[in-house]
């Protein structure tokens, strides 16, 4: 059950011999890291397990999003899950706003005279977030209810309208829309893209043209059907809230998730879904006893690009999972 420590030395120049450096050398976060990377590959290969992941929306503000993006592309993941901002940080970085390095210790009074919203270390000015995001969802819906007679649609559909009109290749909804990858945002409300929806039909209401209704339970059967025809379900879990939430929720349908891996700086203490570890996830089988998984306690800014980078050196690309239920 256990290997003895070794020692290692500053001959570290690829990804693949950090991850087996800290394999080897014990030392508390470094070995599940390393866990993490070798989790994530083992799933990848496996030819019959869905990929699933879920994140943050706080992490599309930073350099992180392009990673995601890239993912996509290589087929590193089947299904997402994540939260409204998502949809909010992707479509006003793929239509021009600028966000910018700052840091924590600022005078955020100072930051509101000067027009910046902030979120953590990253600013970004007031123009270049809500309106551009108004301004893409009104467009899209207005072609979809005024001109196609679209009045009915689920989130993940509109997503994929979304980024089949965005242009920028580090963009997440664009990648998804050209791969067939979901994207489910059970709170799409909670942030700028579902208050544009609100002022959109608000706009149609009192021109007296159809307003769009967003069918939330169309996702939700999507994402059973999923669930229910997956031979084995596999979880890339970062970051906690509704996205990880909502992953882990369906996954008990079919006994649990075969592969997990949790990467977060939530603690377990408080009781929230958040902190709670893999371990937890048994006694709701949202995880099989029998899973792979990890529990990586680090931020994941640092994490996430190692998992990726040494996925990519042991497998390039995958061919993702193709799921029958997505007719559009």
């Amino acid at each position: 059950m256990s290997e003895p420590v070794q020692d290692i030395d500053c001959n570290i120049d690829t990804v693949e011999k950090l991850v087996e450096a800290y394999r080897k050398m014990g030392g508390y976060v470094a070995r599940h890291l390393a866990e993490a990377a070798e989790i994530f590959v083992e799933m990848l290969q496996d030819p019959d397990a869905v990929v699933m992941m879920s994140f943050t929306a706080n992490l599309v503000a930073t350099g992180l999003r392009g990673l995601i993006a890239d993912m996509i592309r290589r087929g590193f993941v089947d299904v997402i899950i994540t939260t409204a901002g998502t949809l909010d940080h992707d479509i006003a970085r793929a239509q021009g706003g600028q966000y910018l390095v700052h840091t924590f210790d600022t005078d955020d009074v100072k930051l509101r005279e000067e027009g910046y919203h902030r979120i953590g270390n990253i600013i970004v000015r007031f123009e270049h977030y809500g309106q551009l995001i108004e301004k893409t969802v009104h467009k899209v819906l207005d072609e979809l209810v005024n001109a196609r007679g679209i009045t009915r649609i689920g989130v993940r559909e509109l997503v994929w309208h979304v980024g089949s009109m965005l242009q920028d290749e580090n963009s997440i909804l664009r990648m998804a829309y050209l791969h067939k990858v979901p994207i489910y945002v059970p709170g799409f409300v909670d942030g700028a893209f579902g208050t544009a929806i609100v002022t959109f039909n608000e706009m149609q209401r009192a021109r007296s043209r159809p307003q769009v209704t967003v069918d939330v339970l169309k996702d939700e059967r999507e994402l059973m059907e999923i669930v229910y025809s997956a031979k084995r379900l596999g979880g890339l879990i970062v970051g906690g809230g509704i996205s990880k939430h909502h992953l882990i929720w369906w996954s008990q349908f079919r006994e649990g998730l075969d592969y997990a891996i949790y990467v977060t700086t939530a603690v377990e203490w408080d009781g929230s879904l958040s902190g709670a570890r893999p371990r937890e996830a048994i006694t709701w089988r949202k995880l099989k006893p029998t899973a792979k998984n990890v529990y990586v306690f680090a931020d994941a800014t640092v994490v996430l690009p190692i998992i990726a980078a040494y996925a990519l050196t042991k497998l390039k690309s995958r061919a993702r999972r193709r799921l029958e239920c997505l007719d559009t």
